[in-house]
């Protein structure tokens, strides 16, 4: 290394990029620590896929989903980042995805569940703990509305 601090983070060619700093070169928020935060709080999917790593490592063509201001947001990874350069040059490192292009992507399903299917899945991942939000959701329900009995 020579001392310069651009130097360090410019990605060869056909790599992966840490997604914290391909974020806060895309100028999604103001430092590097803010964009990790911001992975870390789960505004954001990778192919999908949550995550709340922000070492996760970004390829080209890579889909992101942003939650950002309000807003949901879906890019395309287009390049990764030599370095955080203005604004226009960050705007070429991912184009949005429009949102008939993200509908237009299959969900591939093996079919209706079935016990044959779920006793196959049983025990493969482990489910989150969804009692509060849901016993929250059927309390703000009219009672004609109350959910299963």
């Amino acid at each position: 290394m020579n001392g310069r601090p651009g130097k360090a983070h410019a990605p060869s060619e056909g790599t992966s990029q840490r997604l914290d700093l391909w974020l806060w070169c895309a100028r999604v928020a103001r430092g590097r620590s803010d964009c990790a935060r911001l992975v870390e709080g789960g505004a954001l999917r990778l192919n999908r896929q949550p995550t709340v790593k922000p070492h996760a490592k970004l390829r080209v063509g890579d889909v992101l989903t942003l939650a950002l201001r309000g807003e949901v947001r879906v890019w395309r990874v287009r390049a990764l980042a030599s370095r955080r350069g203005p604004a226009p040059e960050a705007r070429l490192l991912y184009e949005e995805v429009l949102e008939q292009e993200a509908d237009a992507v299959p969900f591939q399903s093996d079919g209706p569940c079935t016990n044959e299917s779920a006793a196959a899945y049983e025990g493969t991942h482990e489910a989150p703990d969804t009692g509060n939000i849901r016993d929250g959701l059927q309390a703000s329900l009219p009672p004609d509305r109350g959910g299963c009995a």
